[in-house]
């Protein structure tokens, strides 16, 4: 037997006219990257009342499109927390503009927590706008001191540069999947920094640096105070960061930066660079708010760590069922900032919660389709809906072969020959998978009815395991109790 897993708005404000932002394909295609077109879209369940499912039908046939300005939707979704110049920045966004937001490779994959930056340039390219997302793969090297009580472990540059093409390919793939949008386009930092000396850096930026302005900064302020302080390394932070936007102006015609508020600091720094180099007061820098729940805590950690954007660390089963479980007080305003769902249909979850007729986590099962469905594309929200599908508890799940399968990176799995299956106990197995740890604990489970294969109940001890009850001739799957699933792949 071969163990192969452990146990274990649409805004409809006038002046947003998307078709003459869009620039032809052709056109885009001429000099960035061919991006990958989504599948068809599939027909959406888990909603039952009759209100529901009118909902849903509407919602079907809609086209989500920007049909208003990107500030007021931005801020009418909670996703707008600072900008500078915001009436110069409302006029510029009325033609198309590129707008960028950094995301260094601390590690091989973002997290939930990044998703807001990601989500605020799609409402960009949404409304018509090229999103650029620039990887740190220099400042990285680094490490943001924003937000951080003590200064980021340094990483080895094989790692940094495994992480940000991992990240890069990722970010890629969410904000190319829609082929009706301008396709992003992806740089990273180390193109410009690598060949940059010292002297020059000096030179070019640090001249006109201010270091009274600096210390100002808030995260600047809070690890002066702090008792680790602060390493040189990291105040500089704030200057590359800053070169960047230069650099992204006057190379490639970015003219807005976004980051989350954490980040004011460094976006404010790259435009006073600009303003003091260039003598521009076309640039702009724009915050959003940091995901947080309604305690205060962070959204997007759970036991086992952080909930990863990359299906290689976290599959798209794991990743619906994290946000399945979103609290009753978070679902609404979640759903307003992680996805692209009309405000009015919101409002209506909003009104159905608080009625007799609400089918309870409905908010939270639309939720996690739009938010996986972003994230990893319509076949990832597909095995996702599968999987769920195949562990609900009872005989009323059917599987078959591609529910099985789509169990394999979700539930302990083993590899057995069959003859150490077939016409073997089930106690037998139960014990030499790693299910229980004796033989008596099966019996007595098996009496107390908590233990089925593929969903039917085990009634006699004595029970074997039949070729029959081999799906597709090659997989079954035992449960013990609600929650402890195995699934065995039968060899030949």
């Amino acid at each position: 037997m071969k163990l192969l897993r452990p146990m274990g708005e649409i805004c409809c404000n006038v002046g947003c006219n998307v078709s003459a932002f869009v620039p032809s394909r052709t056109t885009l295609l001429s000099h960035r990257k061919r991006i990958h077109a989504s599948g068809e879209q599939l027909k959406r369940k888990a909603l039952t009342t009759r209100t529901f499912y009118r909902l849903q039908s509407a919602v079907a046939t809609a086209d989500k499109e920007c049909t208003g300005n990107v500030l007021n939707i931005l801020r009418e979704r909670g996703l707008l927390d600072a900008c500078t110049s915001e009436g110069s920045l409302s006029e510029a966004t009325q033609k198309p503009v590129r707008v960028y937001c950094g995301f260094d490779p601390t590690a091989d994959s973002l997290h939930l927590g990044n998703l807001l930056g990601i989500v605020v340039l799609s409402w960009f390219q949404r409304c018509g706008h090229t999103p650029v997302v620039l990887l740190g793969g220099a400042t990285g090297s680094i490490g943001d001191p924003s937000g951080k009580s003590v200064e980021r472990p340094l990483l080895e540059t094989k790692i940094i540069q495994s992480n940000t093409l991992k990240i890069g390919q990722n970010l890629e793939e969410v904000l190319g999947r829609e082929s009706k949008y301008p396709p992003p386009l992806v740089m990273n930092n180390l193109d410009w920094f690598a060949d940059m000396s010292f002297l020059d850096f000096l030179r070019n930026v640090g001249r006109y640096a201010r270091v009274g302005t600096m210390i100002t900064r808030d995260s600047v302020k809070t690890r002066l105070d702090s008792e680790s302080g602060m390493s040189f390394t990291e105040f500089s932070y704030q200057l590359l960061q800053g070169y960047d936007f230069m650099h992204l102006f006057q190379n490639h015609e970015v003219t807005v930066q976004i980051g989350g508020s954490d980040q004011w600091g460094n976006i404010v720094a790259g435009s006073d660079l600009i303003r003091r180099t260039v003598a521009k007061d076309s640039v702009f820098g724009l915050t959003f708010p940091l995901l947080l729940k309604a305690d205060g805590k962070k959204f997007g950690k759970s036991e086992d760590g952080a909930i990863w954007l990359s299906s290689e660390r976290l599959s798209p089963f794991k990743f619906y069922q994290y946000l399945l479980n979103t609290k009753d007080e978070d679902v609404l305003r979640l759903m307003k900032m992680l996805t692209f769902l009309p405000l009015n249909e919101i409002e209506t979850y909003s009104k159905l919660m608080n009625s007799k007729n609400y089918v309870q986590n409905s908010a939270q099962v639309r939720l996690a389709e739009e938010v996986t469905r972003f994230v990893h594309g319509e076949v990832g929200l597909q095995k996702a809906i599968t999987a769920t599908k195949g562990l609900l508890p009872g005989s009323d799940t059917e599987l078959d072969i591609d529910v099985l399968e789509s169990l394999i990176d979700v539930v302990p799995t083993a590899i057995c020959a069959r003859t150490d299956i077939i016409g073997i106990p089930i106690v037998d197995v139960a014990v030499k998978v790693g299910l229980r740890k004796s033989k008596a604990e099966v019996r007595r489970m098996i009496d107390g009815g908590g233990v089925r294969i593929n969903n039917k109940k085990v009634l006699d001890v004595s029970t074997c395991i039949s070729p029959e009850e081999l799906i597709a001739g090659r997989m079954l799957l035992i449960s013990m109790g609600k929650k402890n699933k195995f699934l065995i792949q039968v060899q030949s």
